[in-house]
């Protein structure tokens, strides 16, 4: 670098600064200025308008005056909004407002430009960009390109230059701490310095340091499936919420954070990622787990937690494993497709849709009207003629019923108040007669009455899901590996849990699926795009169900198959090829994440060794200590150790995590060492991740990081089983900076006959208690 140089960038950051602490004075005058609109809109927002009774055809729809408030109120407080949002970013980017510059030279240009690369744009009064977005297509060049003829590709095609330089910066309160040039994507020492910081709360954005093969995650705009094996902390998730943010900035005119959804692991990664996109300027997506959608569409059932899944399958046996399997399976979605596909209106289980105790159109009135259209058509097609049929014949009762004995006994009881309410809008003058203003009181009535029926018809209450997925699990011939006796057990055990309004996760999907398959309901066409995080603990059958209801969206979906929780380790391209045949994408596409920047070398190297294909995996070249393994033979002795090790790690450490197998180790780690030392135990209600000491089961810990990890109890008796390398390598790689392994008893065979080096790890070994 000449002579200079860091004085003549400091003095641009300085005249950045000062430009940008300019127009944030004035975007705060104009954020006054938007609240004080908002302000007057809500004060003039007509408390009288009135809303539309309820009709038997209609939903209740609001007045156009109301309506229209609304939107002028909804317009403004979204202005305001956005106007905030502009204030946050330009408050970030007067602390640190770039941390990239590349230099290009065009074809058929003799003077090279320098750009700055940031979280986001920056542009002076004449519009000339001082900072470009990370997002913006001549950025690609910063993150994928190398000295030379490089080539990017923009909105009118693709355009070549020659890149000259490429130069980093590391800016903190507007000071350079550090700058350099290379030819590297991000330079080893940025990333060296960030990864080798705390962990915090919440994921920050890596803007600054994203690599080439994440950046061909973030800008892939042509997969209608994208799937992404990452190792662990290979920053996949970190590259999917980049990608978020860049996807709302390539579509900005036709994508918006409301059709975008994300299926996280669980509460506590919904809030750990929570800040990544306001980090940059975006409005987060919809964020949703799987429980909490299950639970959504099953509302007054409990829906079984993948949670309670992994504790309750440590106990099944191998039949009820395979079970398991088949129904989380394509061919099981297959089989279920054809039986609905092939129902006759005979096979449909249709209710008695009831009215003050008796039925007011019974189970085989509506078969009647099913049966009436053809039989090629699909069976939702039949449905929704049925349903339409029902609200046909139902304002036809509603005129027929206003001289009814019961509407005559409730009209002699109202009061003049209700009345009153009743005849809203309308005078005396508006009848010809008493019989006239009697019948109009009446149709109201019968209307108010009748509205149950008419919700009954429109919430699709006539037919029964869950008897026709009975009836589906029992006619079913299940394939030759699985057991009969079993199957039908399983069949028996889903009836029970229905009478206790329970679930299984088994049964969630393919019961929705039945329901909504037949009804032609619950889709959500307005989903642009959906991602899933830690996708290996999804069944075929649940993302098969997912692609039907979401219909129209991009699927993006992240994972690592090496942490498949109490299940075999599926290999990438076959995931890819199942997904291929259960969904039938044509651009489907695989990425695949084999560096590891998370842990330090001796962490990852001791995690990868515990897999058969760990060869594999890449090991970033940040130092620490080996990890270590500390071997006791009874309980109390090992308490005592944890204790120890917790002590002396937290001098250093401000998140200590000790991981268990399950939820009961951790309630016994936690009663052993809470009153030595303020400790959090944590289970899948919570949201937040305190620092200090914390104990929670491994299925918690997906996809977060801490500064140390505990692994509790990795003896030969607590993984004894080849399925459950895939949760040792889960606990191992949350490390950042430490890692430390207790074993009450001898270690399991997974460690030991695994292909580990000596000199990766050290271990603490107790020949024997001291009591003994």
């Amino acid at each position: 670098m000449e002579p200079g140089e860091y004085k003549k960038e400091q003095t641009r950051v300085d005249s950045i600064i000062k430009k940008i602490k300019a127009r944030i004075k004035k975007t705060r005058v104009d954020l006054h200025r938007a609240h004080q609109e908002t302000k007057k809109v809500q004060q003039n927002y007509s408390a009288n308008t009135s809303v539309n009774y309820f009709e038997v055809d209609d939903r209740i729809e609001t007045s156009a005056e109301l309506q229209q408030q609304r939107g002028l109120v909804s317009r403004d407080l979204e202005n305001e909004s956005i106007i905030k949002r502009h204030l946050n970013t330009l408050k970030d980017l007067s602390n640190s407002p770039y941390f990239g510059r590349i230099d290009i030279l065009d074809p058929d240009e003799s003077t090279p430009e320098n750009l700055y690369i940031g979280t986001a744009s920056f542009v002076d009064q004449n519009q000339n960009f001082l900072i470009y977005d990370w997002r913006a297509p001549i950025a690609s060049i910063y993150y994928n390109g190398t000295l030379g003829k490089v080539h990017y590709t923009t909105p009118a095609g693709q355009l070549s230059t020659d890149l000259l330089k490429k130069r980093q910066f590391q800016i903190q309160d507007g000071k350079i701490n550090n700058m350099f040039d290379t030819n590297e994507t991000v330079g080893d020492e940025m990333l060296q310095h960030a990864l080798g910081e705390q962990n915090d709360e919440t994921m920050q954005n890596i803007v600054a340091t994203i690599q080439s093969e994440q950046n061909d995650i973030i800008r892939d705009t042509k997969s209608d499936l994208l799937v992404v094996q990452g190792v662990a902390g290979s920053g996949k998730t970190s590259a999917i919420l980049q990608r978020i943010a860049f996807l709302l900035y390539h579509s900005r005119s036709s994508l918006v954070a409301d059709q975008i959804v994300l299926l996280s692991p669980n509460k506590l990664f919904s809030h750990y990622i929570s800040d990544v996109l306001p980090s940059l300027g975006e409005r987060n997506m919809r964020q949703v787990t799987l429980a909490e959608f299950f639970n959504h569409r099953f509302e007054g059932f409990h829906v079984q937690s993948i949670f309670d899944r992994y504790e309750n399958q440590q106990t099944q046996n191998n039949d009820q494993i395979a079970i398991h399997e088949y129904k989380g399976s394509a061919q099981f979605m297959a089989d279920l497709t054809k039986y609905i596909n092939n129902l006759s209106a005979a096979d449909i289980d249709f209710n008695d849709i009831n009215f003050r105790g008796k039925p007011f159109f019974t189970g085989e009135f509506i078969r009647s009207i099913f049966e009436k259209y053809p039989s090629r058509m699909l069976t939702a097609q039949r449905m929704l003629k049925t349903k339409n049929q029902l609200i046909r014949i139902l304002k036809k009762r509603i005129h027929s019923s206003i001289h009814e004995p019961w509407v005559n006994e409730e009209l002699e009881t109202l009061s003049e108040e209700r009345i009153r309410t009743m005849m809203k809008g309308k005078q005396l003058r508006d009848f010809q007669s008493q019989d006239d203003e009697r019948d109009f009181l009446a149709t109201k009535l019968v209307k108010r009455e009748y509205r149950i029926i008419y919700d009954a018809i429109y919430n699709n209450n006539f037919f029964d899901p869950y008897l026709q997925y009975t009836d589906f699990l029992n006619q079913l011939t299940v394939e030759a590996h699985i057991n009969e006796e079993q199957w039908h057990q399983s069949a028996i055990n889903f009836a029970n849990q229905l009478e206790n309004h329970q679930i299984s996760l088994d049964n969630a999907a393919p019961l929705l699926y039945t329901r909504d398959l037949i009804t032609g309901e619950g889709r959500n066409r307005a989903i642009k795009y959906l991602f899933i995080d830690e996708m290996q603990d999804y069944s075929i059958a649940q993302l098969v169900y997912l692609r039907f209801i979401f219909s129209n969206a991009k699927f993006n979906l992240i994972g690592d198959s090496e942490q498949a929780l109490f299940k075999a380790v599926e290999k990438p391209n076959q995931l890819l090829k199942n997904l291929n045949n259960a969904f039938g994408t044509r651009h489907s596409r695989l990425i695949t994440l084999r560096k590891s920047y998370r842990s330090t070398y001796q962490i990852t190297t001791f995690a990868k060794s515990l897999l058969p294909d760990g060869n594999e995996i890449e090991a970033f070249n940040r130092q620490g200590p080996v990890p270590e393994i500390i071997v006791r033979y009874d309980n109390e002795v090992a308490i005592q150790s944890l204790k120890t090790v917790i002590k002396e790690q937290l001098n250093d450490n401000g998140t200590v995590a000790i991981i268990t197998k399950n939820m009961a180790e951790a309630k016994f780690i936690y009663h052993s060492i809470h009153r030595n030392f303020k400790t959090t135990l944590l289970d899948d209600a919570d949201r937040t991740l305190p620092k200090g000491a914390i104990v929670l089961p491994v299925y918690l810990a997906k996809g977060l990081e801490f500064d140390s990890v505990i692994g509790w109890d990795v003896s030969a008796t607590n993984y004894n089983s080849n399925q459950l390398v895939g949760t040792l390598y889960t606990i191992a790689t949350r490390a950042m900076h430490s890692l430390i392994l207790i074993s009450v008893g001898a270690v399991s065979p997974l460690i030991t006959k695994a292909n580990i080096p000596n000199e990766s790890f050290k271990i603490d070994h107790q020949l024997s208690s001291p009591n003994k």
